[in-house]
């Protein structure tokens, strides 16, 4: 199918990008072949008017844990007994498979064309990203992880996550998860916010160095990147000197870590989402205790500076939201846009660069998706408003476009409670 789309604002996903009237971008199947002025011969085209809207490339997700919600729970979960439950048999395990297909279309329909998961249960998160690459069900672009790497009484172990004692056993994991394909190795090397056992400790390092550098040599020799889970400083520096290619979260970092980061060549994604639930909200709102909210602001503050330096010092910083964790959900891409540029200080158009352009790069698919350029996928997004002005703009959507297929006027489900609060702090 040809596809020419006209009479709208063009925002190509450059770091630059400017608003580029009287431009037609001509799609055939699945991608851009041109970009050309209005009045270009469109014979043999499906014409789809945008009627003045802002088409853009579509957003790219750094950071996602397809089977979790979201939604907000007065009283913490057991995520053991929870993935225990949902895989005992054949029928929980369609409950399962409902779930995947359903979030990953929630996703996509709110703007998200690509997305990396970052822990997952067994081995759904390939089973999802085959299932989408076949045609078999709508979905954004999935780089999968499965189960991530970690150690007994660390992050997600047990639910999300194997539990590794020696360094032959994190390898044998990281053989074990491979089997099934994924595009990425997650690790678990810090604890989180709920995890701690004391105020002010959120990011207590649990994996021993001996470990990551199993996992990251194993991972690495099987031509797979390793991202791993660190909140504190001590966990980023242990993640970096072992062979870590991204760092999730992150945490306030002095000079040596900075220098890690350029001769490691790694990469910091930035998730303020989760944090800030745990850090901003009122207790009575967010239902985490006093020490949870003191280690949430120890975290949050610590991703904004690790965002901050970085930036200030070029090393490369990538967006996720970590949706899964509580206030966090499937179609809220577009706030992690808008936090980066109200606490980290960046213009609309870089944060709206980063989560398009730039994370398409830093995940190795820069020549693929990302911007709108003749050559690359036909992954693109149109607003009403013109984020460059309002990044609120991308809350609602015209049109979805993902691999050459349109959505019209997509819609999602909300949670009321999660927009009201987190509305406060736009």
């Amino acid at each position: 199918m040809k596809v020419a789309y006209r009479n709208g604002i063009l925002l190509d996903g450059s770091e630059n990008m400017t608003p580029q009237t009287g431009k037609v971008v001509l799609v055939e199947n699945e991608t851009i072949t041109a970009i050309v002025d209005e009045g270009a011969d469109l014979s043999g085209y499906e014409v789809e008017d945008l009627q003045g809207g802002y088409l853009m490339p579509g957003m790219v997700n750094m950071h996602v844990h397809i089977p979790s919600s979201g939604k907000p729970s007065k009283k913490p979960k057991d995520p053991k007994k929870t993935v225990k439950l949902v895989t005992a048999n054949q029928l929980t395990r369609k409950i399962v498979e409902h779930m995947y297909k359903g979030f990953g279309r929630t996703e996509l329909l709110s703007g998200v064309t690509t997305l990396r998961t970052m822990g997952g249960v067994e081995n759904y998160d390939t089973w999802l990203r085959n299932k989408i690459n076949a045609g078999e069900v709508d979905g954004p672009r999935i780089l999968a992880s499965n189960m991530a790497v970690s150690v007994p009484g660390g992050h997600m172990a047990g639910s999300l996550a194997y539990e590794a004692t020696t360094p032959e056993q994190a390898a044998d994991f990281v053989r074990k998860i491979a089997q099934d394909k994924p595009d990425v190795i997650k690790l678990m090397i810090t604890g989180g916010v709920l995890d701690a056992t004391e105020r002010g400790e959120p990011g207590v390092l649990r994996m021993q160095p001996e470990l990551v550098k199993a996992a990251c040599d194993t991972a690495h020799a099987l031509g797979l990147k390793v991202a791993a889970h660190v909140e504190s400083p001590e966990g980023v520096r242990v993640a970096l000197e072992n062979g870590v290619d991204t760092i999730e979260h992150g945490a306030k970092p002095d000079s040596e870590i900075l220098d890690l980061f350029r001769e490691k060549g790694a990469v910091h994604v930035e998730t303020l989402s989760p944090a800030l639930p745990f850090a901003l909200f009122d207790r009575s709102v967010s239902y985490c205790s006093e020490m949870a909210q003191y280690n949430g602001k120890i975290v949050f503050d610590g991703i904004v500076d690790c965002a901050k330096q970085c930036l200030a010092a070029d090393i490369p910083v990538g967006l996720g939201t970590d949706t899964g964790c509580p206030f966090i959900t499937h179609y809220d891409m577009w706030r992690e846009l808008y936090w980066f540029h109200k606490y980290c200080g960046v213009t609309n158009a870089f944060a709206l660069y980063s989560g398009t352009k730039r994370n398409a790069e830093l995940l190795g698919l820069g020549d693929v998706t990302g911007s709108i350029e003749p050559g690359k996928c036909a992954d693109m997004i149109v607003t009403r408003e013109n984020p460059l002005e309002n990044l609120q703009a991308l809350r609602k959507l015209e049109m979805v476009v993902a691999r050459g297929k349109r959505y019209h006027q997509p819609k999602v489900k909300k949670m009321p409670q999660a927009e009201r609060e987190l509305d406060r702090f736009l």
